[in-house]
């Protein structure tokens, strides 16, 4: 009998391919941005507190919120094409 415990790495990743991240705008001013809100509790509070920031302290022009359906789901691929159509950058929202 060993008295080592196994470790498994959540990181380490699967077997699926891997998917180059999106291009990083310089900056965030005159930009449409979307904001997930992932239905934990404050979130949607979280959320529009960002997007004041981001419009007060970055110049970003408009701020589009979406909801999930919930927070252990992802999110409805119709909510993620109306925000690929609509926005420039996409931030998702992790509430407590």
């Amino acid at each position: 009998m060993t008295d080592e415990l196994g470790f498994i790495d959540p990181t380490a990743g699967g077997s699926k391919a891997r998917i180059a991240l999106a291009p990083r705008p310089m900056d965030l001013a005159g930009k449409v941005v979307g904001l997930l809100d992932n239905t934990k509790e404050q979130g949607d509070l979280i959320l529009q507190t960002l997007g004041q920031a981001l419009r007060e302290r970055h110049g970003v022009a408009r701020v589009v919120i979406r909801r999930k359906e919930h927070y252990s789901k992802p999110a409805a691929e119709a909510i993620i094409s109306q925000m690929a159509n609509e926005v420039q950058v996409a931030i998702a929202a992790v509430g407590g």
